[in-house]
């Protein structure tokens, strides 16, 4: 009886865990619903038409910009353990953008397919799995301080509101930087061996007997070591410095929206906040996929602090959302042009626990 209460429990755990990112777009389609609703259609529509053909065509350069210096970054943790060129994380890059904010998935999940897709390069899955693990670590980690710094310049912004804002988030950074020093020290420490092993043990009953365990090269634990192995620090620190410099870039998309719309009461510092801030606030709602009404929100809701009309700001996050397509779509297309070529792709080369 309790094998069978057991059983179903973890059923329904999976079922649970499948069905999350469609009740984030559910949420997201709910939440937006309810601020087109709230707020004049007619002032969202004339703010988007003022952006015209240049302000689209900026937005889609400087996010094409962005996402090849996030794409050169992860080159770079993997430049000297890999087979694959600086050229499939290029591409690889955009795939990932695009699955994340075009599909039903949580935000991860391009991420976890790029780890997939680049073992199409020769790359071992382990080393693959491992390299998009500290991308992670770095694009969350550079955004805390994009972040951080956001909230410290809102912090000298006059009112309540402001300054509320600002410990708020001052005070849920630093509890993420306990997540983001907890997910370093499991990469760092063997702890994802003992899980391995644990779960390779729990796999034996389930394998051929003839079957054998991986070496411990081909394992992520290994992979993870030749990621933060001491030679490689130079290799990481680039990775770490072209993650912040793309978080920065991104300020320039809102600096062309606004700037077509015709804002102009608001300073660089200013753009600053409502890019970090805004960003922050999509990142900490990644089981909605692509932040559906999640950055909408946001931004009104920073915006607001700057005397800057909820019409603009929901026209500003429309205008950020025409890159998503524009170059998401193509993605998508390079993405199943590369599953249907998986027979032509180059063995996985093996792994080992140093560069």
């Amino acid at each position: 009886m309790s094998g069978d209460r057991a059983s179903w429990t973890r059923r329904a755990s999976r079922a649970v865990v499948r069905r999350l990112p469609l009740l984030g777009t559910l949420l997201g389609l709910g939440l937006a619903t309810w601020l087109v609703a709230t707020n004049d259609l007619g002032a969202v529509a004339a703010a988007f038409g003022r952006i015209g053909m240049a302000g689209f065509v900026g937005v889609t350069l400087v996010r094409a910009l962005v996402v090849i210096v996030c794409g050169i970054a992860w080159a770079r943790i993997l430049d000297g353990l890999s087979p694959a060129p600086s050229s499939a994380c290029l591409i690889l890059r955009f795939v990932r953008e695009g699955i994340n904010v075009l599909l039903p998935v949580a935000s991860v999940g391009g991420d976890v397919l790029g780890a997939r897709l680049l073992t199409f390069w020769g790359v071992a899955g382990s080393l693959a799995a491992a390299s998009v693990l500290a991308d992670l670590l770095f694009q969350v980690g550079t955004l805390a301080l994009f972040a951080g710094l956001g909230a410290t310049l809102l912090s000298h912004v006059e009112g309540a509101a402001a300054a509320e804002l600002a410990s708020w988030t001052l005070r849920t950074l630093a509890a993420a930087g306990l997540a983001l020093a907890a997910f370093f020290a499991l990469q760092r420490t063997g702890i994802v061996r003992v899980v391995e092993e644990r779960l390779t043990a729990l796999g034996r009953r389930f394998v051929r007997e003839t079957e054998t365990r991986p070496e411990p090269g081909q394992r992520i634990q290994g992979a993870l070591d030749a990621v933060w192995a001491p030679g490689r620090r130079g290799h990481l620190a680039q990775s770490f410095v072209l993650h912040a410099l793309a978080w920065i870039l991104g300020t320039a998309e809102v600096f062309v929206v606004l700037t077509c719309i015709g804002v102009d009461t608001v300073g660089l510092s200013d753009i600053l906040v409502i890019e970090a801030l805004s960003q922050a606030i999509k990142a900490a709602a990644f089981l909605v996929p692509s932040g559906l009404g999640v950055q909408e929100g946001g931004l009104v809701l920073v915006c607001g602090l700057f005397g800057i009309d909820a019409g603009t700001a929901i026209a500003l996050s429309l205008a950020r959302r025409v890159p998503d397509v524009v170059l998401g779509l193509p993605a998508l297309l390079v993405w199943q042009n590369l599953e249907a070529r998986r027979a032509s792709v180059r063995p996985a080369a093996p792994t080992c626990d140093r560069p």
